[in-house]
């Protein structure tokens, strides 16, 4: 559930498409059917996995991971040379998609809080600057996957969800605290709190064998957000003024 409400929620690859919208009052219908077809478009995908799980049993198609499977299936032959290209395109296609809308939330979000580039810069200033900004994330995002390949030794999906709960943790308690408080916080202090929480929580994750008797899985996420929580209550300066709430 938590991870569904940092991933999808709070994502800002998902909340740029909720700012485009002109009209406030269209943004509930918005979330309640994207929820829909959220669920049937997971359900036919893990039904089609499952298909292919039971294709491959039955084929005696071998893998060694989980990630492997389309691959193992796709190029196993068996299915002739159109289908294995479909496969192939599909999948390529599935995995540019994703990449691409992540760029662009990657570039927009660097362009505007950090260069602060607005509607009012330099046309032909700015879009230079976006362009380069969009290769560079491009050229590290590439380095991302080149290193996360020599160091996975798990599924995709799971190292995602385990990078998530370091990534997302920050996030997902600052937004708690600013839903379910009024106060002030030192904000130049802000960015230590959200190092030093993935890393305390990395810390608990690695030793909660040794020193709880319980193997962690994904609920770092949860604690990651409760430390930063816990942070930010630290960094309080007190309730926030009447008029400064208001706007």
């Amino acid at each position: 559930m938590f991870i569904t409400i940092v991933m999808t929620g709070l994502d800002q690859d998902m909340m740029q498409k909720n700012l485009q919208l002109s009209q406030f009052k269209v943004m509930p219908k918005k979330h309640v059917w994207l929820s829909l077809i959220l669920v049937v478009v997971n359900l036919v995908f893990l039904s089609l996995g499952a298909v292919l799980y039971d294709y491959a049993a039955a084929e005696n198609i071998s893998f060694a991971k989980a990630d492997e499977l389309f691959a193992a299936v796709a190029l196993s032959g068996k299915l002739g040379l159109a289908v294995a290209i479909f496969f192939v395109i599909g999948l390529i296609a599935a995995a540019y998609s994703s990449a691409d809308s992540a760029l662009t939330a990657l570039t927009t979000s660097f362009c505007v809080d950090i260069l602060k580039i607005n509607k009012d810069s330099d046309q032909a200033k700015a879009t230079r600057s976006r362009k380069l900004v969009h290769l560079g994330f491009s050229l590290v995002l590439f380095l991302v996957i080149i290193v996360f390949e020599q160091l996975n030794d798990d599924s995709v999906i799971s190292e995602l969800f385990t990078a998530a709960g370091y990534t997302y943790g920050p996030l997902l308690g600052l937004y708690a605290f600013g839903l379910f408080t009024r106060w002030q916080v030192k904000d130049r202090w802000v960015p230590v709190v959200a190092i030093i929480a993935p890393i305390l929580s990395y810390i608990l994750k690695n030793n909660s064998q040794a020193w709880f008797n319980y193997t962690m899985s994904f609920e770092h996420l949860i604690i990651n957000g409760i430390l930063t929580f816990i942070g930010l209550i630290i960094l309080s300066k007190g309730p926030m003024k009447a008029e400064s709430a208001s706007a």
